[in-house]
């Protein structure tokens, strides 16, 4: 018995090892005490935090892990550094910090527990053997889903609302208004941010999101991304409200396929959203954790962990509701086109 647990421990940590999205079940793996701190909003947010939350949710069922889940009300450094350290004081092994804003109060922690893994979400700054870094190629889904826009829009005029303008958005932006130029040439992209640091409200101000859209669909733009985590419901509103005047609008939704979480009336106007899989990165450092492993791909500049783009899964788009399903052989392409090398999706704005 022995035997044969250390030999599917040991297939499970080569399978991590090669990068696969895949892990040991409970009965081949240590069970893990995981626990996982989200930023404002928390589970149900219907974007960023409840995809990490589906990855818990994956690890709770296939790996057995007992996990903790804490959520910031104030947002702010103090609050967080407390969260984390009051985790680490508890005896979880692995904690997640989901989002970049726990950066440095992560970094302090990190160093005042040594021996504790840890893992942050859309960071790669923390340069320590203790703390995994998952980063995306959001710019990379990005731009499939600016083809999807393109292809989409009657008027020729598409729309970009980010949470807050910071680089992390910027990718998203710069990947979309790629997509869609590749697409359609004569295209534009109107660009709007609801908040600029060091607001970072944007990520949970609905109403404000609403007003942009309202501007963007006043001016004729009728496909609209928002990369805004909470904030995109009003987005999703704005439509609604636009198709009882007998206006169609279509939104794209992110990180989440928020089709599956969007009212009746915001599905018909969804035409897709952006995957971001953290679920599954999530899941992969529990399931590392279970194999007596760490996520710690070379990133550089000192930092360890992986990031996920097309080829790991790891980005993509949505194709619930149907609305895309006539262009999938162009986004393929793309996808395609990307993976090889042969497309370079920019990952700032161009000037």
């Amino acid at each position: 018995m022995k035997k044969s647990i250390r030999i599917a421990a040991l297939v499970a940590a080569a399978t991590l090892a090669a990068g696969a999205l895949v892990a040991p079940t409970a009965n081949a793996a240590t069970k893990v005490k995981a626990a996982i701190a989200y930023d404002i909003g928390g589970r149900g947010d219907k974007s960023f935090n409840d995809s990490a939350a589906a990855g818990l949710d994956r690890a709770k069922k296939t790996l057995g892990a007992t996990v903790k889940e804490v959520t910031v009300t104030q947002g702010t450094d103090s609050e967080r550094e407390d969260k984390l350290r009051l985790l680490a004081k508890a005896g979880y092994n692995p904690i997640v910090a989901v989002g970049f804003l726990y950066a440095g109060p992560l970094k302090k922690v990190a160093t005042e527990f040594p021996k504790i893994q840890f893992a942050i979400v859309d960071d790669s700054s923390v340069a320590l053997p203790n703390v995994s870094s998952l980063v995306f190629a959001e710019e990379q889904g990005s731009y499939l889903a600016g083809v999807a826009a393109a292809l989409a829009s009657v008027t020729g005029e598409i729309g970009y609302i980010g949470g807050v303008r910071i680089p992390l958005l910027q990718k998203f932006e710069a990947g979309f208004v790629a997509g869609v130029k590749a697409t359609d040439k004569n295209a534009t992209v109107d660009v709007k941010y609801v908040t600029e640091p060091p607001d970072f409200g944007g990520f949970n101000d609905p109403a404000k999101a609403k007003v942009i859209a309202n501007g963007m669909i006043d001016k004729g733009i009728d496909v609209i991304y928002s990369a805004a985590g909470g904030s995109g419901a009003g987005n999703f509103a704005a439509a609604v409200d636009s198709a009882k005047y007998g206006n169609k609008v279509w939104t794209i939704g992110v990180d989440s396929d928020q089709y599956l979480t969007a009212s009746a009336a915001e599905q018909k106007n969804m035409l897709t959203s952006m995957l971001k899989r953290v679920d599954n990165a999530v899941y992969d450092v529990l399931a590392a954790a279970s194999a007596g492993k760490k996520v710690n791909d070379a990133l550089g500049g000192g930092a360890f962990g992986r990031t996920y783009g097309l080829k790991l899964g790891g980005v993509g788009v949505s194709y619930s509701g149907g609305y895309i399903n006539k262009y999938k052989s162009k986004i393929d392409a793309a996808a395609k086109a990307i993976t090889a090398g042969k497309i370079k999706v920019p990952t700032t704005p161009a000037k």
